[in-house]
């Protein structure tokens, strides 16, 4: 990892030395490159709280971590010519799903945040991927707007890793 130069510990330096942007990342499924990404939103995770009152004890209640939740994520991006995210979603669900004995497959995801040169710097590898909505362009006749295309995923949490 490069330093950013100043007197800091390598812990405490940011990503590639300088602080990146989160204008560039790619999604990953399996492994294989789905591809870039204009906009994600939902990457996160809530821990909710359980509380406890002891009896006796009236300063306080024992407040301990709980369950955790993990909302969908949105990707979007410019139409392109893959039909891979399209094909992903009908395989998960309807005929694609009732002709695999209706046994959903799920996936491993990875969302990827790269630098300008291309540099892998920190992933977000997605448990048990399956997507859950996928939405086309709008059109119309006053439009001029790029034609964009959504895709929400479910699952059960992300690890995160730091590339080396």
């Amino acid at each position: 990892m490069a330093s950013s130069g100043g007197s800091g510990s390598a812990a405490e330096d940011p990503l590639g030395g300088d602080i990146p942007t989160a204008n560039r990342f790619l999604f990953e499924l399996d492994g294989v490159e789905i591809g870039v990404f204009r906009e994600l939103y939902g990457l996160q995770v809530t821990v909710g709280v359980e509380e406890f009152r002891e009896g006796g004890q009236n300063g306080f209640s024992h407040r301990v971590p709980g369950r955790m939740t993990w909302p969908n994520i949105v990707f979007k991006r410019g139409v392109t010519s893959s039909n891979a995210l399209f094909e992903w979603l009908q395989k998960s669900s309807g005929e694609g799903f009732a002709s695999s004995g209706n046994k959903l497959t799920r996936s491993t995801g990875a969302v990827t945040a790269i630098d300008h040169v291309g540099t892998r710097l920190r992933a977000w590898e997605l448990i048990d991927v399956f997507p859950v909505r996928w939405k086309g362009p709008d059109f119309s006749v006053a439009s001029q707007d790029a034609l964009e295309e959504e895709l929400e995923i479910a699952h059960h949490g992300f690890r995160a890793k730091t590339q080396a």
